[in-house]
């Protein structure tokens, strides 16, 4: 009895210093990230890993080389706690007319995109890691590797990309960033649910129908969960009682739709971040004031956390010394594997890059909205990084409890970890010169007022001509049948339908921006937010 109470008691003491430090680490991050934010050649998530790093050196020496971290991997921390503020504060945040402006696009590289450069990563690594001799790998190991490595992070060029200087390319980057992580991990979700030891062209009809029915049904529970809350919101007014009420059922609604889309085996990363958009276009505006600016901060702050946290630990778990003892008997080929890896994850990104981009411009009449071949360098180079979801999808496939003791598991995780760790440090100091290099620097016209680049110009006109031809008279403006309208002018015609039939039928019912109730203590006894505040 006394020595369990003894061992009961270590163990409690251990964990709180455990706490301690990574809430220091954390501290650490953000002050010396902050230092270092105008410079923009560093950013947060450099940071981290470099911390991670050089704390995980501290700690081996300090246990004699028995441990390098303070807190073990589980996939469950990441996948229920950490991913969903991430995503769900993306979907909150977007730029909504920019990301649905250019979602033919964003679609054609984070789903299509990812499904080729899935392709090529799976039978690239089928055809080298043979002639390596690392293991026995079946065709679900090698697609799950394919599904793994197709993963972006696209973190170190958002940062150094300005939304309002370049709304088309940031939102391209950005959208894809997110509808890729959603896509990679029902790929690997799908491939751990199917038999694939005897691949025929039936299992490819099911894989194919089953990728697509997660898609479907995890966008559509997003939307319900968004829309159900705003519904609640608008008709209960819980300001009249208490903001925080407010703020509680929005955050708990959000995580409820993420856990509930896990329940029903679906993408809870798709889920959540569709629910962030409908929230930020119905239910944000039906709540009071204070709400709006509690929500929009709670949910960043979040968000924020979880990123640094994650790159913390990638940073430590580097420094693992139980798997790099199980992969010294052969460090080259650790070392290769990540050579090839991030060989062929360049190969496979501009595989799908130049073709997706030449079909996206099809679409486009205006010269200015099109990628050109300096953008097209610009979101090949922003995939290139790989971060927080292929940590996780490695260990979840070659750990356990973010332990292995298989010599080919170890070598697959330290391969992960330094290609990582390479893109994240080498890829992400060298983003900023590459930006600066192709993108035209901003300029002054004759009167002495700032120009942006010419994006922003095309982005922004568009824009404009659609919402005066909506509210104002569009004689002068020649008006081609439903059907060629929509072939011809296909975002604008789109936007101008959804326009209607929100305004019509959606705002009425479930409340946002002008359709809020005016009772005592609703949003709308302040109507005007502060500037910057409210989601576009």
């Amino acid at each position: 009895m006394l020595s369990n109470f003894v061992k009961a008691v270590s163990s409690d003491y251990i964990s709180i210093v455990s706490i301690n430090i990574c809430v220091a680490l954390l501290c650490a991050c953000i002050v010396i990230g902050h230092l270092l934010e105008e410079y923009r050649w560093m950013n947060e998530s450099i940071t981290a890993l470099l911390i991670g790093l050089c704390t995980g050196v501290v700690i081996l020496l300090t246990t004699q080389g028995k441990s390098s971290r303070i807190l073990v991997f589980s996939e469950d921390l990441f996948f229920i706690y950490l991913l969903p503020p991430i995503i769900f504060n993306a979907g909150f945040q977007v730029k909504k007319k920019q990301f649905f402006r250019n979602f033919t696009t964003i679609m054609l590289f984070g789903a299509v995109g990812t499904m080729i450069s899935f392709v090529i990563i799976s039978f690239g690594a089928m055809a080298f890691f043979k002639k390596l001799n690392i293991g026995d790998f079946e065709i679900s190991d090698y697609l799950s590797i394919g599904a793994i490595f197709a993963a972006t992070d696209s973190v170190c060029t958002l940062q150094v990309l300005n939304q309002d200087e370049t709304p088309l390319l940031y939102s391209v980057v950005f959208g894809e960033g997110v509808v890729n992580d959603a896509t990679s991990v029902v790929l690997f979700n799908a491939i751990q649910d199917f038999d694939l030891a005897h691949f025929d062209g039936v299992t490819v009809l099911q894989f194919i129908g089953n990728f697509i029915y997660l898609f479907s049904a995890s966008t559509i529970l997003g939307v319900v969960a968004g829309l159900l809350s705003a519904y609640i919101i608008k008709n209960l007014y819980f300001g009249r009682h208490s903001t925080d009420r407010e703020v509680a059922l929005m955050m708990l609604m959000a995580y409820l739709s993420y856990m509930l889309a896990e329940l029903l085996d679906l993408s809870g990363i798709l889920t959540v971040f569709f629910c962030g958009i409908v929230m930020s276009h119905y239910t944000w505006h039906n709540v009071t004031e204070s709400s709006r600016i509690t929500t929009k901060h709670t949910f960043a702050t979040l968000s924020f956390i979880s990123e640094i946290f994650l790159f913390l630990y990638v940073g430590m778990d580097a420094l693992d010394i139980e798997k790099w003892r199980l992969a010294s008997s052969s460090p080259g080929k650790s070392i290769a594997l990540s050579s090839i890896i991030l060989g062929l994850v360049m190969v496979a990104r501009a595989a799908f890059i130049l073709p997706l981009s030449f079909v996206s411009n099809l679409s486009k009449k205006n010269a200015h909205e099109k990628l050109t071949l300096k953008k097209q360098v610009l979101i090949w180079w922003a995939g290139l990084m790989r971060g927080a979801v292929s940590i996780a999808l490695a260990y979840n496939k070659f750990t356990t409890s973010g332990h292995t003791q298989l010599s080919t598991n170890a070598i697959m995780i330290t391969s992960t970890i330094i290609v990582v760790l390479f893109s994240t440090v080498v890829f992400g100091l060298l983003t900023k010169p590459l930006v600066c290099l192709l993108l035209p620097p901003r300029y002054h016209d004759p009167t002495g007022s700032m120009i942006s680049d010419i994006s922003t110009t095309s982005f922004t006109d568009p824009l404009l001509t659609s919402e005066i031809e909506i509210g104002g008279n569009s004689s002068n403006i020649p008006r081609p049948p439903n059907l060629r309208m929509l072939f011809s002018q296909p975002t604008r015609s789109v936007h101008r339908y959804w326009r209607k039939f929100d305004d019509s039928f959606m705002r009425p019912m479930f409340g946002g921006r002008g359709f809020a109730p005016f009772v005592p203590g609703s949003p709308t006894e302040r109507s005007v937010p502060e500037p910057g505040l409210m989601p576009e």
